[in-house]
């Protein structure tokens, strides 16, 4: 280093350290202006006691008209001051209609002694009231956000509810939670470095609106009719779904037997489950559409296709028969689907390939979940080859829906798709989020092209001549019905239950241009058990009532507008 260079350094090094001393004075000179102006004290602890918490206050679920749903509201945590109750017996007699609690647990807990003790949480503002009015001066009421749902059990499944705790479960209630729930305020005091006392604070974050794709004029149509067809059949449930093929869209889900979710403390709780995402079963013959689309639209047959029906075809070893133990004879591809023989699909299926097969399987969403936003959706069980569970004989089987298992809304959706030019849509149940106001609107999302638009379009063709000519009683006047009819085992331990069945009967309306898709599932009808005599006629009673609702002409008057 030179001595220019040397001399550089130093005045560099002396500016940098006077700065930092004027810094260091700086701040030296304002800590003793504050300990002259803000003398160190010690406070009392009641000056230091305002400490509070600000719940928020949950947001609302509308259907897509803005009917509402669910809501919030106040409830009351009931409490009382034993040491200061005269007469426990006849307060426990006051309070146990009121609270709808046991008289016995109620007078043990008055007798208890002491300042404070809880007796029922969540009550309504009416009981609230109607206890406060005694004058007894023993009882407390502690205000708590609650929620009410208006319809009582109007789509509980798709609802859920919120606990008393405030935490949602289930359905939209669950799969939102955080975003409906908001964000508590809180207020802290606390002291700096220098004994000054100041406050912390947030305001509250309320939660947001919710707006579904729910129908409530629909959905109400879908419980009647569900409710009806199980009363009817002697049946253990059921489960419906109505949705736009187009967009994935839920118009309405319903499962029997339901529950209020005003009562969810005093409900089984396995009703709290929704079969439509959380329960999966083996679909039978409506799943012989997705095999004839996959080999279709693989190239593997045509519509004009024929093969010879025997009665019976062997597959891995396994013999299987038509559930009629007919054989057809020499048979076209659409009377195959239309008398949903077995023997022909298990030819389809064999044709195809398990490569291929499985391929389109998967293409149709099945063995995964459809990603709808509902809590506690399940993937089904699909064995594919490769898997050391699968078998050979797999592939004849699966290929008219024995031997694997799918959730309604998977079955559902992969009809839509055939219905939608092979678009698959991801399912949806809520259309738009509202806080304060900003609006997100939620834009329908494409999964994938799971066939070409031509094969959707011979496979509608099929789905027509099926209900035209064998599944009759899904027909409805003045417009083409696609669907397909469905009877499936219950597998029980060593094979499947020889008396027990699931009915059902998956299609879309109008034909040509679906307005909805809809799936019915009648499970364990004990009057009758097949699809097309127990499920078939509950899907017509229904598309006729949304046909209206959604004011769709008849096909003659929408040819001849177009």
């Amino acid at each position: 280093m030179n001595v220019l260079t040397q001399d550089q350094f130093y005045r560099r090094a002396l500016a940098l350290a006077t700065a930092l001393l004027s810094v260091v004075a700086v701040v030296v000179w304002r800590l003793v202006f504050l300990q002259r102006e803000h003398p160190t004290e010690v406070l009392p602890d009641t000056v230091l006691a305002p400490e509070a918490v600000f719940p928020p206050e949950r947001g609302n679920i509308y259907d897509c008209h803005g009917y509402l749903l669910a809501a919030a509201s106040t409830v009351y945590d009931i409490g009382a001051t034993p040491r200061n109750v005269k007469d426990a017996e006849m307060l426990a007699d006051r309070l146990a209609p009121l609270l709808d609690e046991p008289r016995e647990r109620l007078l043990t807990l008055l007798r208890k002694g002491g300042a404070h003790v809880p007796l029922k949480r969540g009550v309504s503002a009416e009981v609230k009231d109607s206890i406060l009015e005694w004058g007894e001066g023993v009882i407390q009421a502690d205000p708590q956000p609650g929620r009410v749902y208006p319809s009582r059990s109007l789509a509980a499944c798709v609802l859920g509810f919120v606990s008393g705790e405030a935490e949602g479960y289930y359905g939209v209630e669950g799969y939102y939670d955080e975003l409906l729930a908001g964000e508590a305020g809180f207020r802290m005091a606390t002291r700096d470095s220098l004994g000054s006392l100041f406050y912390q604070f947030r305001a509250p974050r309320d939660g947001v609106d919710l707006f579904l794709t729910l129908d409530r004029n629909m959905q109400y149509v879908v419980e009647e009719a569900l409710a009806k067809a199980v009363l009817t059949n002697d049946a253990k449930g059921g489960v419906v779904i109505v949705m736009d093929p187009a967009t994935g869209a839920i118009l309405a889900m319903a499962g029997n037997p339901t529950y209020d979710p005003n009562d969810f403390a005093v409900t089984d709780q396995s009703l709290f489950v929704n079969p439509a995402v959380s329960d999966h079963y083996e679909p039978g013959s409506v799943f012989k559409i997705v095999t004839i689309a996959s080999a279709l639209d693989a190239g593997a047959i045509s519509p004009s296709s024929t093969y010879y029906d025997n009665g019976q075809i062997v597959v891995g070893g396994r013999v299987i028969e038509n559930s009629s133990g007919v054989a057809y004879g020499e048979t076209r591809i659409a009377d195959l689907l239309a008398q949903s023989l077995n023997v022909g699909a298990a030819h389809v299926s064999t044709s195809l390939g398990a490569v291929k097969f499985y391929e389109y399987l998967r293409r149709f969403g099945f063995g995964q979940p459809t990603g709808v936003d509902l809590a506690y959706e399940v993937p089904g069980n699909l064995r594919v080859p490769g898997d050391r569970e699968w078998h050979e004989s797999d592939l004849g089987t699966n290929s008219f829906g024995q031997g694997l298992a799918v959730t309604p809304l998977q079955m559902l959706c992969a009809v839509s798709a055939v219905g939608n030019g092979g678009l698959l849509m991801r399912p949806h149940v809520v259309s738009r989020i509202v806080e304060k106001d900003e609006v997100t609107e939620l834009p329908p999302q494409v999964v994938r092209q799971v066939i070409s638009p031509e094969v959707a379009g011979q496979m509608t063709q099929m789905l027509v001549y099926a209900v035209d000519t064998v599944l009759t009683a899904a027909a409805i006047p003045n417009y083409q019905v696609a669907g397909k009819s469905g009877t499936s085992e219950v597998p029980v331990p060593g094979g499947y239950d020889p008396k027990e069945t699931i009915a059902s009967f998956a299609g879309y309306v109008p034909a040509d241009d679906p307005r909805f898709s809809m799936l019915v599932i009648i499970d364990r009808p004990q009057k009758d058990y097949w699809g097309m005599t127990v499920a078939a006629p509950v899907f017509r009673e229904i598309a006729q009532q949304l046909l209206t609702l959604l004011a769709v002409p008849p096909d003659s008057v929408r040819a001849s507008m177009q």
